[in-house]
């Protein structure tokens, strides 16, 4: 080959590179889409984990039990999850640690272990209702869970154990798409969009009991503290630094738009669907009310959004707990790490998979252990809620990016709400657990 011939070798790809980015270059705004759509991920991930098993059911009844009076008051938890969402990977993308690690930090240990312990149990028992949500999923496609469960335990586990940060990031995306099945349902379930309209702008609120309470499991399910863990710890585990929060604050916001978006198809399909018909109880009678409406593929379309958000979750949400217990205690964790270099933290989301898993498998009473988790999240939230509103309002901390005046009135307003609502719904478990509601 000549010397002309050599170096005409990679000139095409050259080429064919600076094209590309030239036609990049020249479509208004292309740049600037391509760098938030690479910013995706933690805020993205962590919103959507809340649609979970639990999360459709939450979803679904309030759509067949109220029709669309429930919209309005979601319009108010999504803007209540886009600022506990940002101020958490606010304070990841600043200090460059997460949660429970500035919590240990800055408040007392004991209150700090407490919070911990109760996030652990709490997430045992969802990642149970994960895979549980798992097998709902397969079986109805008439598949025997016993098939599925243990098989996707070995993927989850293996995708964080054996895969860096970024491969399984890429794997969580990925199974968010699952959640586009919803907004099908809407489009086939046919509802009057005036009223939806009418609900989503209008209050149509209620001061009965069983509204206010399905209002409070509406934000139970949608703002749940595993969520902020892994959202501030997955910006830390990224590598995203100061500079690189104003594309941290679109994945986060973007995230939680997107997840409530999805909320609120649930609601609608389900209101169109069997409106006034009462609560469900399982994602399967969801599934079996949108046959009229969407048709034999009903199950299939429902099965396919619980499945990605089922996977999703069962992998979020006991690496919520990894993260929170490591950060307390101060040693190594990291996705891209290996078992050796962080035992604690892959030890603890292996133990909580196997447990997740297996006690799915039983014929455990899903319905006492939803409620027993519940008892502990109505306890943590408002505690670890409060905890981000100080921290991120903190100018010692984060200097001049710490919350403005303006902000600290509008999260506090938004934080005593959710707390108070958290507390509502403990009490009335706890009334319940005695027969006194």
């Amino acid at each position: 080959m000549s010397e002309l011939d050599t170096a005409s070798v990679p000139i095409a790809p050259r080429r064919a590179g600076a094209g590309l980015r030239g036609l990049i270059q020249r479509i208004p705004g292309a740049r600037t889409v391509l760098l938030y759509a690479g910013s995706l991920g933690p805020g993205l991930i962590a919103a959507n984990a809340g649609n979970d098993a639990a999360g459709i059911v939450t979803y679904a009844s309030a759509g067949s039990e109220f029709i669309y009076r429930t919209l309005f008051f979601m319009v108010l938890v999504t803007i209540a999850l886009v600022i506990v969402q940002t101020m958490a990977v606010k304070l990841g993308a600043y200090t460059g640690k997460g949660l429970a690690a500035l919590i240990r930090e800055r408040f007392s240990l004991r209150l700090t272990a407490l919070a911990v312990v109760c996030l652990l149990l709490a997430n045992t028992g969802l990642v149970v209702a994960e895979f549980a949500g798992i097998g709902a999923a397969v079986e109805l496609l008439g598949v025997n869970r016993f098939w599925v469960i243990p098989p996707a335990a070995i993927g989850i586990w293996a995708l964080v154990v054996f895969g860096s940060y970024r491969y399984a990031e890429r794997v969580f995306l990925i199974l968010t798409l699952g959640f586009l099945a919803y907004p099908v349902a809407v489009v086939l379930a046919h509802p009057d969009w005036s009223q939806v309209a009418s609900n989503l702008v209008i209050p149509h609120l209620s001061a009965d009991s069983a509204f206010l309470l399905v209002g409070v499991a509406l934000i139970g399910t949608t703002v749940s503290p595993y969520m902020q863990f892994y959202a501030a710890a997955g910006v830390v585990d990224r590598g995203v630094g100061p500079s690189g929060y104003r594309a941290a604050r679109f994945d986060a916001i973007s995230g939680a738009v997107f997840a409530c978006l999805i909320s609120m198809c649930i609601i609608i399909a389900t209101g169109a669907a069997i409106g006034g018909s009462g609560p469900l109880q399982s994602a399967s009678e969801a599934a079996e009310a949108l046959r009229p409406v969407v048709g034999p593929g009903a199950e299939a379309l429902f099965a396919f959004g619980l499945m990605g958000a089922s996977a999703l979750a069962a992998a979020v949400v006991p690496l919520s707990s990894s993260y929170a217990i490591s950060e307390a205690v101060g040693v190594e964790r990291s996705i891209s790490r290996r078992f050796r270099e962080a035992p604690l933290f892959l030890g603890l989301f292996t133990i909580q998979v196997i447990l997740g898993a297996t006690i799915a498998l039983t014929p455990v009473n899903l319905i006492g252990l939803l409620i027993g988790t519940q008892v502990l999240q109505g306890l943590i939230t408002p505690i670890i809620l409060i905890y981000i509103l100080i921290l991120s309002s903190s100018r010692k901390l984060l200097g001049a990016a710490a919350n403005s005046l303006t902000l600290r009135i509008v999260a506090g307003v938004f934080v005593a709400g959710i707390s108070a609502m958290s507390l509502l719904l403990l009490g009335n478990t706890i009334l319940g657990f005695f027969g006194l509601t």
